[in-house]
Order: C-alpha cells, then structure tokens, then sequence
C-alpha cells in the first residue's frame, strides 16, 4: 500500500449473485490485506465474511423497467443517502458489483467526488447498446469482466477492463458426474430426468411457472418413465412453486420439489428446460442440453422493442459465448422460446425433440466443453483471485493528482 493504513473497501452488491460474488471477492482481498475492512451493501454470504453491511441487500433486487419505475423513489432516496455517507468514510476503494442500473450512476457520483470505483460484472454491452461502454468509463476507474469478449469492446472507447474469468466455472467440473448428481438426488440412473428452474423471482415465476410446468406434463406424457426435477433457488421460490404445483393439473409424472440443489439437478438431467439468465451459464458449465424461455412484462418489452435497446438476436448466454467464440449458433446450442413464443406446447415440443436426438445432444455436450474452458482460460488463479489482483493493482498504485 503507499500508505500505512489498512483499506477501507466498500463494495455494493445487488441480489444473491452479487453476494456469492462478493463474499469470494472479500475472501481473495482479505488474502491480500488481512487489516481490511469491508463497508456497503451486502447479503448473509459477505457478512460471513466479516463485512458490514449498511443496507439489506434486498433493497436493490429488482428487475426490468416497470419493477424499477415503480420503486423509484425509494431507491433515488437511498442512492441519495449511500453516496453521502461514503463521501463521508472516504475508502480507499468503492467496488459495485453488478446492480448497473444503482451501481453506475453511484459510482459517478463516487468518481466526481474524487474516489476510486470498479464496476464488477460487466453489463451486456454486446446486447444492449454498445456505446454504454463510454458511460461506464466514465463511472468506474476498471471494469472487471466475466466473460473473453468484453474487454475489447471497453478498449475501442478507452476504458480499462479486464477479463478476470467467470466464478461459476470454477464451481463446475470439466466433466459433470452425472452418475453422481443422481444419487444424491435419488434418482434412477436409467430413467430420463428433465429439469425444470423457471426463475426464482415472483415475477419470473408469475409469467414462466404455469406454460413451463405444462410444458413438463406434456413431455412427461409423451416419454414413458420421465423424471421431472425442480429446485428452488430460495425458500420464498419453494412456496411459490408449491402453490404452483398444487394447483396444476395431475400430469404422467409427479415432479420432485427440492429446497436448493440446482446445480445437482443440472448435473442430474438429460435435458434442462429454464428461464433465461444466469442459470443458462450453469446448465453450460455442467454440460447440459437445454431449452430457454423467458418473458418479461408488456411494458418492458414494449419499451425495449420501441427504443431498439436490444442489439442481439440471441439471448442465453451459452448462444451468445458461442457467437462470440466463433462456434455454434443458437440452433444447435440453446433453442430460445421468448416472449409470445414462450408457450407450453412449443416449449415441450423443443424439449422432446433434445430428448430424441442423442446425437445432437453430443454435440451441444462437446461445444459446452470447449465454452467452459474459454471461461477460464489465461488465469493463473481462480476468478476471485484474479479480481482481487485487479483491484490490488489499483488499491496500490498512487492517487491520481486532484
């Protein structure tokens, strides 16, 4: 350190993601700077870690416009009094980490007030209008970036970033067990296991939970002895698909319910039928064929289509790796059923054609191979390790004159 004080790094995670992400980022720093102290917004996870969290976490776990408009205020008031206060503790570095739509402008406002910021996680800026790009440099001093492309987009709008590597590849072997995942689970080894996560957030499971769990009856009906698997992210999820469930029609299989273990489910499965977003990258990572729906509401699709946001015809994340790679196309990868697509009829119909194309299936488990390792690829550490060297580089370097 040019100093002899101990850092002060705040860091502001939105949603459980953000918190795993931050409890692992905590740990690689405190490597680094044992005396460290930990300040912001966080979840269990940080806090386990011995971080102080001013806020619940929960205050920033939205998404899509109408969610966000219709909170507004509450999260302007809260911007408002979190700049202000770490304006007033002056750390030696402020870490947002993913929350873009809170995280940036706090972080501008942190960057005018001459304090140091990072933007952990990249946004979509291969999807959603590349010259954010500019806007993001201007927040954050680094970007810190999951995935290989990212960097050289920052770079043509002169704007360090850098490829730290994505965390959960470090969490999913390079050859799934899937022998294993099933005796955990208690399932057969010979009967075909489908499973189904439409989304943990009320809003996902509002829109996703009956045409995906109808997509489910129908497959099942068609494929004689199928296991159906659904775990829930969190016990809030749990009970909202209780109540799903206990209100659907009797189907050919009776699903099996689990409290967490998505990843063994995955890693249990023939075929993964789920809602776009993060859970994509894991059904990847544990080399799983798989259907994506997804929808959002009216009003945010609406106002995406009008304002031409959307600058991608591909939207799960192993499609666009794939494009970006130079392999694949959404086809052969993912099928994506979005929006007025997003029915249970079409759904099921994807879902039984992986299901009876065991060839086509190799195929999607040979690419998702070579996917995981460009994850993880040029890192001498893990994900962790590699953004705390990022941010030790500038928790050591001098202040810039002000």
């Amino acid at each position: 350190m040019t100093n002899t004080q101990p850092p002060l790094i705040a860091l502001l995670a939105g949603e459980d993601s953000g918190d795993q992400l931050g409890a692992d980022l905590i740990a690689a720093l405190r490597a680094r700077y044992p005396d460290a102290r930990f300040v912001g917004i966080g979840g269990a996870r940080m806090q386990a870690q011995g971080f102080e969290s001013w806020y619940d976490i929960r205050e920033l776990s939205l998404f899509g416009f109408a969610e966000v408009v219709s909170h507004l205020p509450r999260l302007l008031k809260l911007r408002k009094q979190l700049v202000a206060r770490l304006v007033a503790a002056k750390p030696t570095l402020v870490v947002g980490i993913d929350a873009p739509d809170f995280n940036l402008g706090v972080e501008a406002r942190l960057r005018q007030a001459g304090l140091r910021t990072v933007h952990y996680v990249s946004p979509s800026v291969w999807a959603w209008r590349e010259k954010r790009a500019e806007k993001i440099g201007r927040s954050a001093d680094r970007v810190l970036c999951l995935f290989p492309m990212e960097p050289a987009i920052y770079a043509k709008h002169g704007v360090d970033a850098r490829f730290t590597g994505h965390p959960l590849a470090d969490r999913f072997p390079l050859v799934s067990d899937r022998a294993a995942a099933r005796e955990t689970l208690q399932l057969p080894q010979d009967a075909p296991v489908l499973a189904v996560l439409p989304g943990s957030r009320g809003s996902e499971l509002a829109r996703l939970g009956e045409p995906f769990l109808d997509a489910a009856r129908r497959v099942a009906a068609a494929l004689p002895g199928l296991r159906v698997v659904i775990p829930a992210a969190n016990p809030r999820t749990l009970e909202s698909l209780r109540t799903l469930l206990a209100k659907a029609p009797q189907g050919a299989a009776t699903p099996q319910l689990l409290d967490g273990h998505a990843h063994e489910a995955m890693q249990a499965a023939d075929v993964v039928l789920l809602a776009s977003g993060t859970a994509t990258l894991e059904a990847m990572l544990a080399k799983r064929p798989m259907v994506v729906g997804y929808r959002v509401s009216p009003v945010s699709y609406r106002i995406a289509k009008l304002l031409r946001m959307l600058k991608t015809d591909v939207y799960a994340l192993p499609n666009i790796l794939a494009r970006a790679c130079g392999m694949g196309d959404r086809i052969v990868l993912a099928p994506e059923l979005m929006q007025d697509d997003c029915t249970a009829a079409k759904l099921a119909d994807a879902v039984l054609a992986l299901f009876n194309d065991s060839e086509r299936r190799g195929a999607i488990v040979g690419a998702f191979e070579q996917l995981h390792q460009a994850l993880r690829a040029n890192l001498a550490g893990d994900a962790a390790d590699a953004a705390a060297e990022a941010i030790g580089e500038l928790l050591e370097a001098p202040a810039a004159p002000g």
